[in-house]
């Protein structure tokens, strides 16, 4: 069983930057696919970003709406998941999720398809 907490959430102007994290405990980290995911209210979580599992070499996957502002990356020896993101814009304002997959999370990847979930970070970005 795969434990994921997300950190690093806030109140923020249109145009800063943010750092989300999520730290895995309970299972072998390099061996899963992660990702994130947002939910804002009234709508459905949609993905964010992906990377794969390994070592090195690893493959990302971006949504439309954040590619060329956000970047996904993780540090394997920290257990832990990594979501820059710059730019910010009012319309990235949600709850955060941090996911691990024993697969891939791309951009095809459906919420009901992924193992394990973190608890969410709130991000809200003010005009």
């Amino acid at each position: 069983q795969v434990q994921l907490v997300e950190s690093g959430g806030g109140l923020v102007q249109a145009g800063d930057s943010l750092r989300l994290s999520c730290v895995a405990s309970g299972g072998t980290f390099s061996r899963y696919g992660l990702g994130w995911f947002r939910q804002a209210p009234g709508k459905e979580r949609e993905f964010v970003a992906g990377i794969s599992w390994g070592w090195n070499g690893f493959t990302t996957y971006y949504s439309d709406s954040v590619k060329g502002r956000f970047t996904i990356s993780r540090d394997n020896a920290k257990n832990t998941v990594y979501l820059q993101m710059n730019i910010l814009k009012p319309e990235d304002t949600a709850v955060y999720y941090c996911a691990a997959e024993k697969g891939i999370i791309t951009t095809a990847t459906l919420p009901e398809a992924i193992d394990y979930w973190g608890e969410g970070t709130l991000v809200t970005v003010s005009s």
